[in-house]
């Protein structure tokens, strides 16, 4: 009796953690348990402040999925998030500190006192987003052919471009942030409608759906997880493994481009240091979500759900009022209990294939005793 009741309860458990809704469960769970410790997490302002942190977040992680899907990662998403941040800034901004710009090799060639002259050109905003986007499908083409065409290592490339980045960055602007940006740019992340969504979050969403179209509904998205499958098996039955890889390269500059919009509109300037600090939550909520760093395996919904959780996790370590070493320690360990989870939801899934695969052994080899 006490052997059928463990059965059951390991095979509720087990169908919990192949759940695709596991990590909202968890979420929802650890919500609601430590709201009735730390009440101010259930507040309205609080749950908008949620809210609001998980638009930009969502949108670079949804990149980073696609690259972990063929088994790669992009480490230059947090130095392209600086550079493309400075660029647009620099392309709208109306007022600069002649003081603390005058040592910036832009000062008197294309920033001036009365910002970058271009500011004033009708739809100079949409000029702004288009040339970030412009520079963001460069620098993923340029990952892309590195990895894809010379064959060099994806961790390589893109840490070397996370550090020509953010050096240009902070050699563009002094080390200085730039400010006086107008009020139509900042509204893009901050003019709320129904308190948690923005003009961005829109946007955010409508990348949400793309992205899940792409990967469920089209040969591309197949492809895609094919290469992070089996690379070799993929690229002998004929699919352009190259492309592939390209393609997702531009498509985690592209996520990066908008989640820099909503950043640097929130914080209201371009900051050169814009995303040093957010390298651990984009692949922390990504892998959280269930997309495995082996390759093949993600979806869209879970890195929404990672997400959820990672920025849950970093409001509950705020309201603690935990310095800024002891929250990395427990981000952390949130990542690597995530990626135990990730290697036994494959054993799992295994193990369940392998049993079915017995089953039906079983059941043709009775098949044939019947008819012998």
């Amino acid at each position: 009796m006490q052997k059928l009741k463990k059965n059951k309860l390991s095979q509720i458990l087990e169908k919990l953690l192949l759940s695709d809704y596991f990590v909202l469960y968890l979420s929802i769970v650890c919500f609601l348990i430590l709201w009735l410790f730390i009440p101010v997490l259930g507040s309205q302002r609080n749950i908008e402040n949620i809210f609001s942190n998980m638009w930009p977040l969502l949108a670079i992680a949804i990149g980073q999925m696609f690259v972990l899907l063929i088994g790669g990662i992009d480490l230059s998403q947090v130095g392209l998030i600086g550079f493309l941040s400075v660029i647009g800034s620099a392309v709208v901004c109306r007022k600069l500190n002649p003081n603390v710009f005058s040592n910036s090799p832009l000062w008197g060639k294309v920033l001036f006192e009365n910002g970058s002259g271009i500011e004033s050109i009708p739809l100079s905003i949409a000029l702004s987003i288009l040339i970030m986007l412009l520079f963001a499908v460069l620098i993923g083409l340029l990952n892309g052919l590195l990895i894809s065409k010379f064959k060099m290592p994806n961790f390589m490339v893109t840490l070397v471009f996370q550090m020509l980045l953010s050096a240009v960055a902070i050699f563009l602007t002094a080390s200085e942030n730039i400010t006086g940006l107008p009020d139509a740019y900042i509204t893009i992340g901050n003019d709320n409608v129904f308190s948690v969504f923005s003009i961005g979050s829109f946007i955010v969403i409508a990348q949400c759906i793309a992205a899940h179209f792409i990967l469920s509904k089209t040969k591309l998205g197949k492809w895609i997880y094919a290469v992070g499958m089996n690379p070799k098996a993929s690229r002998i039955s004929g699919i352009p493994n190259d492309k592939i890889v390209i393609f997702v390269y531009i498509a985690i500059a592209f996520s990066t481009a908008i989640g820099t919009l909503l950043y640097t509109t929130r914080m209201m300037a371009g900051r050169p240091t814009l995303g040093a600090t957010i390298l651990m939550d984009i692949i922390g909520a990504t892998v959280i979500g269930g997309t495995s760093m082996y390759g093949g395996k993600g979806k869209v919904t879970g890195t929404i759900f990672g997400v959820l959780f990672f920025v849950l996790l970093g409001n509950v370590l705020n309201h603690m009022r935990l310095n800024y070493a002891t929250i990395n320690i427990v981000k952390g360990a949130a990542i690597m209990v995530a990626a135990y989870i990730d290697v036994t939801r494959m054993k799992l899934s295994k193990n369940i294939l392998i049993a079915d695969d017995k089953k039906e052994a079983i059941h043709h080899f009775q098949e044939h005793e019947k008819e012998a």
